[in-house]
């Protein structure tokens, strides 16, 4: 079940978000800025992760899963494919 609501704060206002614990916020964060601007990544990042609770397993975790979707949508991009129908629903 999709949340646009939940999504929209997300996207607008990771740190007023309703329902978000500080732990998921720190994994939004540093998912976010992955994405958005990996050449700024330094040691804090992996840190304020560590912080929130985060194990080392996790935040490697964590940067495989942000860095395989990142791969995944720049090859169906760079390909031109299509989102299925269903998957608009």
């Amino acid at each position: 079940m999709k949340d646009e609501g939940l999504l929209v704060s997300v996207e607008e206002r990771l740190d007023e978000a309703p329902g978000l614990d500080d732990r998921r916020r720190a994994m939004l964060r540093y998912a976010a800025k992955l994405t958005r601007t990996p050449a700024a990544m330094e040691r804090s990042d992996v840190e304020a992760l560590r912080r929130a609770g985060f194990a080392d397993e996790d935040v490697l975790a964590i940067a495989e899963v942000t860095a395989y979707y990142a791969y995944a949508n720049r090859i169906a991009d760079g390909l031109g494919v299509e989102v299925e129908p269903w998957f608009e629903k």
